[in-house]
């Protein structure tokens, strides 16, 4: 059933009229007639609301509604896909209806106008496709958008944005069934947009939690990436974004920030991110970032690092991670400063004799250094990388060892009399009490 109010009645007569009329000059008093009845208050934004699930139901009601009404669907399962919203609307779930792909179609809902507000529906069974990016809900080209209170599950990909703009992408749980990268799409997918916000969303076992290709003025804040196949966000060619208080938990390898510029990290959570190759923040290629208050613990690497320069990574918890960081040796002009390292395996690894980069007033908890002056700054300098750990980055096997007698002494010896490891990286000023 659809119901909709009075003012939809006089809009439709309009529309007929308009139509089956040939003169010009019927034509004009037509739109004068409905100038004046708009100018009146009685042609308002209407609302329909649709009740009974029968094919084409939201179709039909989206294709007869005009911009800026208003779309209300009951609870009920709704069999459709390939549902185009080509006009500013308000579409609205009472009570979480279900639109249901059945794994057949295509996407399910195309947004191609700008002004749309899409709330409160749970999306499902989007099918698998290696041609097409099949989404529970795709904006194409639009902006000023809002998608929020949606659930989308087992679909391959969950929220497709594509040259789109200021649209806000909030309150979500995107739950997929991927197993392997090439079963799984993304959860929450942008490619060359700009001034997104991805705001308190919930995205769980796709391929990527989050990813961000060729996107500028972005914010991610207040999300939780977990248990994805691959990352928990994938971030590339995406200059000047902020993420801000989210939890990457037990992904496949954590975040991934790839070819970008001004970056700002902030108060994230990188948990449990653990595998042979897995970390909690992949740095490939980025400059003139911050890192800022972020916890790093129980990653297999806390931060890789590899051609990255000129990032501040300060106040930081590196906390029993295997490798706390890796820098590799093409890494110059980085500033590691008020940092917590705690119980790592490794606290620092290189690949290189000399380093380029700057430590300095970090807590080590393996620093065995006195303070005589008491004034909360050790007396003598921490070398972070040992020679074991050389010997680990060049021979993966020799790891077994690590908790030996031989090692001890290895590292012991080299810390007296360094010969191998980097002498240029070195905390000069380091503290002996935890940072707050």
């Amino acid at each position: 059933m659809i119901i909709i109010n009075v003012n939809n009645i006089l809009l439709e007569s309009y529309k007929k009229e308009r139509e089956n009329s040939s003169s010009s000059f019927i034509k004009s008093l037509n739109v004068i007639s409905l100038f004046i009845l708009l100018l009146s208050g009685n042609v308002i934004a209407n609302t329909y609301t649709v009740s009974n699930p029968v094919p084409q139901a939201i179709k039909q009601t989206v294709q007869q509604s005009l911009p800026g009404d208003t779309i209300i669907l009951k609870k009920a399962v709704y069999y459709e896909t390939g549902i185009i919203i080509d006009k500013p609307l308000t579409i609205i779930g009472q009570d979480f209806p279900v639109i249901d792909a059945n794994f057949k179609g295509e996407d399910i809902i195309i947004i191609s106008s700008e002004g749309v507000n899409l709330l409160g529906f749970v999306f499902k069974n989007v099918p698998v496709s290696y041609v097409a990016d099949n989404a529970a809900v795709k904006l194409k080209a639009v902006g000023n958008c809002k998608i929020e209170n949606l659930r989308v599950i087992n679909s391959f990909f969950g929220i497709y944005l594509a040259n789109s703009h200021n649209c806000i992408i909030s309150n979500n749980e995107i739950i997929g069934t991927g197993n392997k990268e090439t079963a799984s799409g993304n959860g929450i997918h942008l490619w060359h947009c700009r001034k997104i916000e991805i705001l308190n969303n919930k995205v769980s076992s796709h391929r990527d939690g989050i990813y961000f290709e060729f996107v500028t003025s972005g914010l991610i804040k207040g999300n939780t990436s977990e248990k994805n196949v691959r990352y928990g966000l994938h971030f590339m060619f995406s200059d000047s974004c902020k993420y801000r208080s989210n939890i990457f938990m037990n992904n496949g390898a954590g975040v991934a920030v790839m070819y970008t510029h001004y970056v700002e990290m902030t108060n994230n959570q990188f948990i449990h991110n653990w595998g042979s190759s897995s970390y909690g923040l992949l740095l490939k290629d980025i400059a003139k970032s911050i890192i800022k208050y972020n916890n790093f613990h129980g990653n297999t690497v806390g931060i890789y690092a590899e051609g990255s320069d000129n990032i501040e990574i300060e106040h930081n918890n590196f906390v029993y991670n295997g490798w706390a960081v890796r820098v590799m040796g093409n890494c110059r002009d980085n500033i590691f400063t008020k940092n917590n390292f705690i119980g790592n395996t490794f606290d620092v690894a290189t690949n290189s004799s000399f380093s380029y980069n700057t430590f300095k007033n970090n807590y080590w908890s393996k620093y065995r250094g006195y303070d005589l002056n008491k004034d909360g700054i050790g007396d003598v300098p921490y070398r972070p990388v040992t020679l074991f750990s050389l010997l680990v980055q060049k021979y993966d096997m020799t790891v077994i060892l690590i908790h030996s007698l031989f090692v001890d002494l290895l590292d012991f010896a080299e810390s007296i009399f360094p010969s191998m490891t980097p002498k240029t990286l070195v905390d000069s000023e380091p503290e002996m009490r935890m940072i707050q």
